[in-house]
């Protein structure tokens, strides 16, 4: 990379938060406060079946000034995972009735 050139985008598109019960350790006001340091543009929230952290990833994203993407993790029935990431009201509205 050309020394003048700009850092290059990133967003982390899965991370769990202490939210994810026994995977997850870190609080979302440490998730970002890392990612801000990073240098990160973004960071999805996917804890795993759980979108219980979202208002707290949501004050954090707002105090770092690092874009939050609302996701999670469904397990299915094979025992495969999935990661999800609703686009607007109505894909959030279906994922919490799941």
């Amino acid at each position: 990379m050309h020394p003048t050139s700009p850092a290059p985008r990133y967003a982390e598109m899965q991370c769990l938060s202490h939210f994810s019960f026994l995977r997850g350790a870190s609080s979302c006001d440490e998730l970002f406060a890392q990612a801000a340091v990073g240098g990160l543009e973004a960071l999805a929230i996917t804890d795993l079946g759980s979108l219980a952290g979202l208002v707290r990833a949501h004050e954090a994203a707002k105090a770092t000034g690092v874009r939050l993407i609302v996701g999670g993790q469904l397990r299915l029935d094979d025992g495969a995972t999935v990661l999800v990431y609703p686009t607007d009201r109505a894909a959030y509205g279906r994922l919490c009735r799941l």
